[in-house]
């Protein structure tokens, strides 16, 4: 058995001290011991059936430290997160604060859960832009009257003023809606980008000092760009799935068949089928951009 404590920490992180005593940690090693036996292959003796202490020589402990650490934690893990109703948005960060022989161990399990969103009076605010823009497009004499300025906007225009629009009515419900992202999440992320970035650096020959000074940026204003841009992605994303749900904004199946018929290949038709869950997603996100370009 094991016991442990739940700290809630800022923004929306939970800290799970686990301790666990020593007589479990032997059990366990014997029970990873006994699964890594399984597999054992030792000329001689067929697989499986090798005897516990000829199987001793030839399993480094570490290995099954290894193997009881894969099986324990992530049942420590599920249990606790079932026990007290925890919902993570991404896999926890665990790490071994004691886990020496003949002691009892100690774990850390970082959590990162949805943030709660409190949307606000965010259909006034789009409103609001929405007035000040037509505002804007009011005639006044010695320009072009407004028939005649409809006729020669072209659709590339309205694309771009639309995009305005959109990018104003974002930008201000992201500044009035308050949403803390989990460190855990940010920093799971940048290391996704930064290391991806590192790999299209070294695919055109470059190393990261010279990609730096090539965008006259510094290690660590790098970093914080990229913080500043995932923050915002990930409140984007939550403000938006927050604001379906209030909305009962729903993609049916009906949106999802007219999507797949309109690819025209039939491997990448099925791949897209095998993926519904996240062309769901995008549709509903989409969904929602147009109801508040609708208010």
């Amino acid at each position: 058995m094991y016991s442990y404590k739940l700290n809630r920490l800022a923004k929306n992180t939970i800290e799970i001290v686990v301790d666990v005593p020593k007589n479990t940690i032997e059990e366990k090693y014997k029970t990873a011991f006994s699964n890594l036996l399984q597999n054992l292959q030792v000329q001689g003796f067929r697989k499986g059936k090798v005897p516990a202490k000829i199987a001793e020589k030839h399993i480094k402990k570490e290995k099954i430290y290894e193997e009881l650490i894969r099986i324990y934690f992530p049942q420590i893990y599920e249990d606790i997160i079932r026990k007290e109703s925890l919902k993570p948005i991404i896999s926890p960060k665990i790490e071994l604060v004691n886990a020496k022989e003949m002691e009892d161990w100690q774990i850390k399990i970082s959590v990162a859960e949805k943030p709660t969103i409190t949307l606000g009076e965010y259909k006034d605010i789009v409103k609001k832009i929405k007035a000040e823009q037509k505002k804007s497009d009011i005639w006044t004499p010695g320009q072009q009257s407004l028939t005649d300025q409809t006729q020669q906007i072209s659709e590339k225009e309205k694309a771009r003023r639309q995009q305005e629009l959109l990018n104003q009515i974002l930008s201000a419900i992201l500044k009035s809606v308050k949403c803390e992202i989990s460190d855990l999440v940010i920093d799971e992320e940048l290391n996704h980008r930064l290391s991806n970035l590192l790999t299209d650096i070294q695919k055109i020959g470059l190393n990261v000092d010279s990609y730096l000074k090539s965008k006259n940026l510094t290690q660590e204003q790098l970093k914080k760009q990229y913080k500043e841009e995932i923050e915002q992605t990930y409140k984007l994303e939550f403000i938006l799935s927050e604001l379906a749900d209030k909305e009962s904004i729903k993609v049916e199946q009906s949106d999802l068949d007219k999507l797949f018929a309109s690819i025209s290949d039939p491997k990448e038709k099925e791949l897209a089928k095998s993926n519904s869950y996240f062309y769901a997603s995008v549709l509903r996100k989409q969904k929602t951009i147009d109801y508040l370009l609708s208010i």
